[in-house]
């Protein structure tokens, strides 16, 4: 019997579920018409590949080894199909990009708009993710671009620096606190704040500079949406800690100087070092710097940025 595509992602969705009924469900076929084709792969490679004895069906010592392959025979060939539709004109095309959270506030809608104005025919599918998930999903080859912090990175993931992120303490815009004096650190040990949740790494970020600086501040709120945290902000006395540039673009919020400062962070474009670059890619790549040059973002001694 020749193998077919079929068969390898039957034997991954098994895999992944570890049960022939949640696979089948997954994958919009029969549970008895599965487990006929995985029969049919076992035979066709000479192993048991699951085994079926227990309450889970688990990969075999030959399942494990041959399932890595399997995995990356796929991810090679949707790479090709896209190389092969790859329009290296720009008229059309496609492009994965995934962002830490804040970013979706400040900095994806100007690189949207460039793109579409750039290259209307190519389309663009955004997610938001955790840095982990982010630089996972540019490994299993989900995502093509990322843009996080700067690392440390897993193995295989291309860092390169685009431009530094400073954040400040920021308040509603009818608030007293606007003031050109910087505020010191220590006056927030009373002070009640509305912050991200701590599955950001903004607040891993600002956490460790109220821990340097033995700051406690009252967490009155915290949110897992930087929308929800600037419309609590404008509305209450609450205040924040939130990216300069999105307080600069915001009508509605007021940046309050701290002193010392908040440690800055360089933001970083990913992508996987052995991933086929495709002329969207490369040119989403050039345009983000165009973008982030346009915007006036400049990169910490770095005097070009």
């Amino acid at each position: 019997m020749a193998l077919e595509l079929r068969h390898l992602r039957y034997l991954l969705a098994v895999a992944e579920h570890a049960n022939f009924t949640r696979a089948a469900e997954d994958l919009h076929i029969s549970q008895p018409t599965l487990s006929q084709q995985i029969k049919q792969l076992e035979r066709a490679v000479g192993a048991q590949l699951l085994d079926r004895t227990g309450r889970t069906v688990r990969l075999t010592d030959a399942g494990e080894a041959y399932v890595h392959y399997a995995r990356r025979a796929l991810r090679d060939l949707a790479a090709a199909e896209r190389a092969v539709l790859d329009v290296a004109d720009l008229s059309r095309g496609h492009l994965r990009l995934a962002l830490t959270p804040t970013f979706t506030a400040y900095l994806v809608g100007p690189l949207a708009a460039e793109l579409h104005t750039r290259h209307p025919g190519i389309t663009l599918d955004v997610k938001e993710m955790t840095q982990d998930r982010i630089e996972a999903g540019l490994l299993a080859d989900e995502v093509d671009l990322g843009i996080a912090f700067h690392g440390p990175h897993l193995p295989g993931i291309a860092a390169t620096a685009l431009f530094t992120e400073t954040l400040g303490l920021v308040t509603g815009a009818d608030q007293p606190d606007g003031h050109a004096e910087p505020l010191p650190v220590r006056e927030l040990a009373d002070r009640q704040l509305a912050l991200l949740s701590g599955d950001f790494a903004t607040r891993g970020h600002i956490d460790a500079y109220f821990a340097a600086h033995e700051v406690q501040p009252r967490i009155t709120v915290e949110v897992n949406s930087v929308q929800a945290l600037t419309e609590i902000v404008q509305r209450t006395p609450l205040a924040t800690v939130l990216p300069d540039a999105l307080t600069d673009d915001h009508p509605h919020l007021t940046p309050v100087p701290l002193t010392p400062a908040l440690p800055a962070r360089t933001v970083t474009l990913l992508r996987r070092e052995s991933a086929y670059q495709s002329a969207v890619a490369r040119a989403f790549t050039h345009l983000t710097r165009d973008v982030i040059r346009t915007r006036g973002y400049r990169l910490e001694g770095d005097g070009s940025a």
